[in-house]
């Protein structure tokens, strides 16, 4: 993988290490991760098109699973993570939809964002809560 290449990885059981060096892999993955995330607001603000379908690429989701992976080498992990975000997807829909509504009411930008987050919030715990009477532990 270009990945354990780049990073120049040593696989040690299940863990894998830069060089022994658990610090340098973390700020690796540190530094990719945030390389992507000011990447994309930076190509937000020319075009917010270009900025939203980049956002709505799972990109969060495919780091952890792919650094899931690196870390255990197994995909276990990125599959139980993937199909418990599935159930997550309706729930987190409640802040793209509450925050232009509360914006156009006249609210300001971040108390907004403040009342989407919670609003978003108790969306999950209330999907969580009613998958859990029906059998389905997240």
């Amino acid at each position: 993988m270009l990945l354990r290449r780049f990073c120049n990885l040593c696989i040690n059981g299940k863990n894998l290490y830069f060089k022994g060096n658990k610090l340098a892999y973390y700020i690796i993955k540190l530094i990719i991760t945030t390389f992507l995330i000011v990447l994309i607001s930076e190509i937000a603000k020319r075009s917010s098109l270009a900025g939203a379908l980049l956002a709505a690429i799972p990109l969060v989701s495919i780091l952890a699973m792919t650094w899931m992976y690196i870390d255990t080498d197994s995909s276990n992990n990125a599959v139980e993570f993937s199909n418990r975000i599935v159930w997550l997807i309706a729930p987190s829909m409640t802040l793209f939809i509450a925050f232009p509504i509360l914006i156009k009411k006249g609210l300001g930008f971040y108390s907004s964002m403040g009342i989407s987050i919670v609003l978003t919030i108790m969306a999950y715990y209330s999907v969580i809560f009613v998958l859990s009477k029906f059998g389905i532990k997240l």
